[in-house]
């Protein structure tokens, strides 16, 4: 039957940052324990039944992110010129793994940063 698989991974790091021109404490520098989530779409199975390998999609994020883990994302060439804002965080992860594990049938569809229980934000092409 023709449509789209969906699958996910989690992980986390942790990082600092502070939001320049931020009216408030996090202006100040402080740190997060970061939990990233990364939804992956496919529209064909190898011939075992799976769009792409749980371990192939964990080793792409872990990666990733152990280029930000224990940083001062304020100092992350990519966070030069912007804030190192959730929302920021969520499109930069997003860029890196659509350009790491994209193909034919591969497409990253969705990034989420969680910063705290209950507060992060989400990317994906509109």
């Amino acid at each position: 039957m023709p449509g789209i698989y969906e699958i996910y991974v989690k992980d986390h790091f942790a990082a600092a940052h502070a939001l320049r021109g931020y009216d408030g404490n996090c202006s100040n520098m402080h740190g997060h324990n970061w939990i990233v989530e990364a939804y992956i779409q496919c529209t064909k199975l190898n011939k075992l039944g799976i769009g792409i390998d749980f371990r192939d999609v964990k080793a792409v994020v872990k990666d990733v992110l152990g280029k930000l883990d224990h940083t001062n994302l304020n100092e992350v060439a990519e966070f030069g010129s912007i804030n190192p804002t959730s929302e920021n965080l969520s499109r930069f992860l997003y860029t890196e793994l659509s350009r790491r594990l994209n193909t034919e049938h591969i497409k990253v569809k969705k990034v989420m940063v969680f910063e705290s229980p209950g507060c992060g934000s989400s990317f994906q092409e509109a």
